[in-house]
C-alpha cells in the first residue's frame, strides 16, 4: 500500500470516534496494551508529559513541546485530532513524521492490528509512541484523545501529568456531572507523579484531591507555580490560561534544565516550531478571516466574547456541528446580529445543516445552508465587502476543511 491506501485503510476499516462516535469508545486499555507489548513497550523507552482537559490541551501541549525544543531537547509530540495531514499528530521537534514511517507501520503490523481489532486510535498511539522511541526522543508531550483513564495514552508512566481544565463536553461517554468528567480525566494521575491543575475549578476539587491522595502524589495548581503573564505568539485571549499552565509544567519538571529565556522564546515560537493550526488562525484580510476549533461552551465562551471585541462593519459566521453536540447550550451564546451560513462538516458525524439551521432559527440565529464548508466559506467571501469579518467555527472538522 502506498500512503494515501495506508491512509485509507487505517480510516475506512477501523472504528474511529471522530468518524463514528459512540461506538469507537472502547471500555479498557485491553487492546493498547496489548499493541505495546506486540510492539516492544515502546512507551516505556522515552520520557513523557501527559495532557488531559476540556478545553486548552492542544494549545498546552504544544506550548510545553515549543518550550522544551527551545531549551535543546529532542521533543516528541502527539495531539488529536488533525486538520490538514493525519501526519500533524505525530511530531518530533516540530516535523512530522514521514510517510514511509506511517505506511511500514502498518505494513509490519496489519495482521496484528487486523486480528486484534484496534481502533484508528489504538493503532495510532502505538505508531506514535514505537516512532518515538525510534528516534530516541528526550521527552514527548502526549495530548490525550478523549477523557484520560480509559485512553489509549494512559498507558504512560509520565514525568508530569497535567489538567488544563473541567468542562462540559463528550458528557455521552465521561459523566453528565463536572465531578463525574474530573473523575475521568483525573485517570492520567500517576502515583508519585506531579500533576498540575490548570484551573482551580471548586466543583472539581475534591474530586483531583481524593485521587492524589490514593496515588500518593500532590496537586498544583497553575496559578500557584506561575503568576508571571507570559507574550505568545497564539491570537486568542483565552491562551493566557494555557501559558501559565504550560510554564507551570515546565517549572515542575524534574530533571531537565529550562531557563527562563527558553520559555520566553518557546512561547513565541509556537506556531514556528510545532506548526499548531487553527486556534484564533488570521487565514486573510480584507474581508478579515479567522477560525478557531473552540467547539463547546466553555471553549466558545473565550472564542465568541474575544469576536465580538473584534472592529468589523458586517460579521458572518460559518458554522457547522457534529450531530452529538447538545446545540441547546451553544447556540444561544452566538451573536443575533449576523449572517449565518450553515454547513455540514464533511464526515459520516456531521449534524445536517438544515437541522442545524432549524435549531439556530430558534435563537434568532439566521442565515443559509450549504453543501459543504467550502461552499459555504465562497459564498462569504462574495458577501462580505472588505471591512466585514467571517468567522469560522463550531467544530473542529469545519475548520480543518478551510486552513
Amino acid at each position: 500500500m502506498n500512503y494515501k491506501e495506508t491512509l485509507a485503510w487505517m480510516f475506512s476499516k477501523l472504528p474511529m470516534y471522530q468518524r463514528q462516535g459512540k461506538t469507537a469508545f472502547k471500555k479498557d486499555l485491553t487492546n493498547i496494551v496489548a499493541l505495546a507489548g506486540h510492539l516492544g513497550h515502546p512507551q516505556q523507552q522515552f520520557k513523557s508529559i501527559h495532557v488531559a482537559g476540556t478545553n486548552g490541551k492542544g494549545s498546552t501541549s504544544h506550548m510545553i513541546a515549543s518550550i522544551l525544543q527551545e531549551a535543546g531537547y529532542k521533543t516528541g509530540l502527539y495531539t488529536s485530532p488533525h486538520l490538514r495531514d493525519f501526519r500533524e499528530r505525530i511530531k518530533v521537534n516540530g516535523k512530522m513524521i514521514r510517510k514511509n514511517c506511517v505506511i511500514n507501520f502498518i505494513k509490519r503490523n496489519h495482521n496484528f492490528l487486523e486480528r486484534q481489532q484496534l481502533s484508528f486510535f489504538e493503532m495510532t498511539v502505538g505508531l506514535a509512541f514505537e516512532y518515538f522511541a525510534k528516534q530516541q526522543i528526550d521527552i514527548a508531550v502526549v495530548e490525550v484523545g478523549l477523557g484520560g483513564r480509559l485512553d489509549s495514552t494512559n498507558i504512560l508512566n509520565p514525568e508530569i501529568s497535567v489538567i488544563t481544565n473541567i468542562g462540559y463536553d463528550h458528557t455521552q461517554f465521561l459523566g453528565e456531572t463536572l465531578p463525574e468528567i474530573a473523575f475521568e480525566k483525573a485517570g492520567i494521575i500517576k502515583e508519585n507523579t506531579p500533576v498540575i491543575i490548570g484551573e482551580n475549578q471548586p466543583e472539581v476539587i475534591d474530586t483531583f484531591m481524593k485521587i492524589a491522595k490514593e496515588n500518593h502524589t500532590n496537586i498544583a495548581f497553575a496559578e500557584d507555580v506561575n503568576n508571571t503573564i507570559y507574550k505568545t505568539s497564539l491570537a486568542g485571549s483565552y491562551q493566557s490560561k494555557n501559558s501559565k499552565t504550560a510554564v507551570a509544567a515546565i517549572k515542575k519538571l524534574n530533571n531537565f534544565i529550562v531557563k527562563e529565556e527558553d520559555i520566553k522564546k518557546g512561547l513565541l515560537k509556537v506556531v514556528e516550531n510545532t506548526g499548531l493550526l487553527g486556534r484564533w488562525q488570521l487565514l486573510r484580510e480584507q474581508p478579515k478571516v479567522i477560525v478557531d476549533t473552540a467547539h463547546n461552551k466553555e471553549g466558545l465562551t473565550y472564542a465568541l466574547r474575544q469576536l465580538l471585541e473584534e472592529k468589523f462593519e458586517n460579521l458572518h459566521i460559518i458554522i457547522g456541528v457534529v450531530n452529538d453536540k447538545n446545540l441547546e447550550t451553544i447556540l444561544p451564546m452566538f451573536p443575533k446580529r449576523a449572517q449565518y451560513y450553515f454547513c455540514k462538516p464533511t464526515i459520516p458525524r456531521g449534524l445536517d445543516a438544515q437541522l442545524l439551521q432549524q435549531k439556530a432559527q430558534g435563537y434568532q440565529l439566521l442565515g443559509n445552508t450549504y453543501n459543504s464548508v467550502n461552499k459555504a466559506y465562497k459564498s462569504a467571501l462574495k458577501t462580505a465587502i472588505k471591512n466585514d469579518l467571517i468567522f469560522i467555527g463550531g467544530s473542529t472538522f469545519v475548520v480543518a476543511e478551510v486552513v
